[in-house]
Parts: C-alpha cells; structure tokens; sequence
C-alpha cells in the first residue's frame, strides 16, 4: 500500500482514472435525474440518493470479481461470423432499454394530458423508478469497471476512483436533477441523450464502436446550446417584468 501511496505512476493512473469514470458517469447521472423528475420531491431525493449508492455497491462488487468479470468478454455465441460475449449482450439489452425507456418518455412529454390526476400510486413510482435505476446502474457499472480493468493494474487504485468518481456524481447530481425538472426543454434534451448512450451501447455489442469523444462532444454542444435559450428565456422574462412594474 505504502509503494502505490509514494507512486508517481499510481497517482497518474488514479487520476486518469477517476477523470474517466467521472465522465463516464455522466450518463449515469442524466438517467437518474430524467427518472426522479417524475416523482414526488421527497421521494426524488431518497431515489437519487438509493440509485447513486447502488452505482457505487456495483462497481465496488464487480471490482472484487475481476476474474468473473474477465470471463464474460470470453465469446460465447457466434451470429454470423460476429462473436458475442456476455458483455455485449448485457450491453445490447441495456442500450436497448435505454432507447425503449427514453422513447417512451419523450411520447408521455409530448403527449401529456394536463389536468389528469396521476391515478398510480406513489410508492409504486417510486419502486418502479428504483428498479429502472438498478437495471441502468448494472449496465453502466459493467462499462465502467471493464474500461478500469483495461486502464489500471491494482485494486485499489481502481476502487479509490470508483469512490472518487462516485462521490463527484453524488454531489453533481442534486443541482443536474433540479435543473432537468425546472427547465421542461432541458428534460426533453436530456432523453435525446439517453437515446444516444443506447444507440452507441448497442452498437458496442454488436463491434462496431462508436468513440466517446464524439457522443460527449454533440451532448457538450447541445447543452450549451440548451443553456444560452435558458439564459435568453430568463432574460426576456426579467425584461417583460420591468416593463410591467414601468
């Protein structure tokens, strides 16, 4: 312990490390905000809070699994002279899921019915809301840990940027999830993301990879894009109030 502490090489890795999963759990944190924006503000906070730690139990179990974890990039199945692993199934279903999920909630935004009471009852939101973060939780801890794997030799390295990494997310993700449920356009923005995460998953599975920088690089535009109609918004609204009080 004491040789990776006075390390310069640990240090570099824990670093690039934790800075790669930090922006791999970006996705993570889109999910959960556009999931809890539907449920009660109380409840919304305990989900985030449940869905975070899980994130973090995942990653810290898969980690101590490493040789399980090895073997599911093992080829399993050959379709058509394309070999899938375990991976790459999990990695279909959860991009597949993602799509189907964020579909679904861009027709519900779409297609809202004002007026109409939610019939369902709250502790059935919240337990759905928490199954469905599980379910994401799994798929992008897989990701992660396995481009840890390839990126770090020792545990702990690994583990102290998962911790790290899952720390940034916790404390990013209050501020995120407020913004997603004041800003209706912001959500709607959020989903096309998660459309995209699936997309580039599935496409993980089947070999043909998509290479982040590009995803996070259209979200970073995007976003930016977003936040300079929000400013705009805001500002028109600050000036038709002035003129009101005039």
């Amino acid at each position: 312990m004491m040789e990776l502490l006075t390390s310069p090489e640990a240090w570099a890795a824990l670093v690039t490390l934790t800075a790669l999963e930090i922006v791999l759990g970006i996705d993570n944190v889109i999910f959960i905000s556009v999931i809890v924006s539907r449920i009660p503000p109380v409840q919304a906070k305990r989900a985030r809070q449940i869905g975070l730690l899980l994130a973090l139990v995942f990653r810290i179990v898969l980690l101590s699994l490493l040789v399980w974890l090895i073997g599911l990039t093992e080829p399993i199945v050959t379709v058509r002279g394309i070999e899938f692993s375990w991976r790459d199934i999990i990695l279909i279903a959860g991009g597949a899921f993602l799509i189907a999920k964020a579909t679904h909630e861009i027709h519900a935004e779409v297609e809202a019915s004002h007026g109409e009471p939610d019939t369902e009852p709250k502790a059935s939101v919240f337990f759905w809301a928490i199954m469905q973060i599980i379910v994401i939780d799994i798929v992008f801890s897989l990701d992660s840990i396995i481009t840890a794997i390839g990126m770090a030799q020792d545990l702990e390295i690994m583990i102290a940027a998962v911790v790290i990494a899952c720390a940034v997310m916790y404390i990013s993700s209050g501020p995120v999830a407020r913004f997603v449920a004041d800003h209706p356009t912001t959500k709607m923005l959020a989903l096309a993301f998660l459309v995209l995460i699936g997309v580039a998953l599935v496409a993980d599975g089947f070999k043909f990879h998509i290479p982040r920088g590009y995803i996070y690089f259209a979200m970073l535009f995007a976003a930016s894009v977003e936040l300079f109609n929000v400013l705009a918004r805001r500002n028109r609204r600050r000036a038709a109030r002035s003129r009101q009080v005039s």
